[in-house]
């Protein structure tokens, strides 16, 4: 029964990446396709797509508006995650398990209810919206995510290294700095290439709160009513594949690296 069952499995497991990647692998063939309609069959190679790439300027100006989101969302949003994890994993303090949970909420709420009520909010405040307010939302959805990470990073660390660090003399802030963050290196730099991911990629909220300046998704989705961007629009997921695939290459040579590093502490060798 088992064998017949393992028959079985791999073929669906085949499928089911088929299914997921398949139009990952569309990418880089109607990117470089000279076509000016995505369809089969394929009229030639060219990089005319992405030279109208370069000559955009509003697509310049979006990609920085992007990049400035991200990285300040991801910087925050890690910053906030990591003080909330150190708290949910090493003290006890009253009502922490509903805190925690509230903290939480926005990983199963709708984006577009979170969007619309910051809307409103915004609103009733007085605020204009800016990047300022598109980098408050994201900070929302990507802080849960980064508890996640930092809270799995805290409850894998050993305690005793802590508390020998407290023996020696260290004070708690030397600690941090000497110990505990760089044995939950590791945890942080997930947890920024996380939430700069999820902040690069988001839409929903972006398309309420942002103002004059679009971000890149907005900008796409812009561009995708009309046909004859579709082939630039294929180029440019392209190239933020090709991104995403460094920054995920990146994050698993530093997280080898500091685990090399954990191997040898723990081994009693220099850290």
């Amino acid at each position: 029964m088992s064998a017949r069952r393992g028959t079985w499995l791999r073929p669906y497991s085949a499928a089911c990446l088929v299914f997921l990647y398949a139009p990952v692998f569309l990418l880089p063939v109607f990117a470089f396709n000279d076509a000016a309609i995505i369809a089969f069959p394929l009229k030639g190679f060219s990089t005319r797509n992405f030279e109208q790439l370069w000559a955009t300027e509003a697509l310049h100006a979006a990609v920085i508006n992007s990049l400035m989101v991200g990285v300040a969302s991801s910087v925050l949003a890690t910053i906030l995650g990591l003080c909330a994890a150190r708290a949910s994993t090493r003290y006890d303090f009253p009502f922490k398990k509903p805190l925690i949970g509230f903290i939480m909420l926005p990983l199963v709420l709708p984006e577009i209810i979170i969007a619309v009520a910051l809307l409103v909010v915004l609103i009733q405040l007085g605020l204009d919206l800016s990047l300022w307010t598109v980098i408050l939302g994201h900070v929302l959805i990507c802080t849960p995510f980064a508890i996640a990470i930092l809270s799995s990073a805290f409850q894998s660390l050993d305690q005793s290294l802590e508390e020998a660090s407290y023996d020696l003399g260290e004070s708690r802030f030397g600690t941090f700095r000497r110990v505990t963050f760089p044995l939950v290196l590791p945890g942080v730099i997930a947890s920024l290439l996380i939430s700069f991911t999820i902040s690069l990629d988001e839409f929903i909220i972006a398309f309420f709160l942002t103002g004059i300046e679009p971000t890149l998704p907005v900008y796409i989705w812009s561009q995708l009513r009309f046909t004859a961007k579709l082939p630039s629009v294929m180029a440019l997921g392209f190239l933020m594949l090709l991104v995403s695939l460094a920054l995920l290459a990146s994050a698993e040579f530093f997280r080898r690296r500091a685990n090399r590093r954990q191997g040898m502490g723990t081994a009693g060798g220099p850290i």
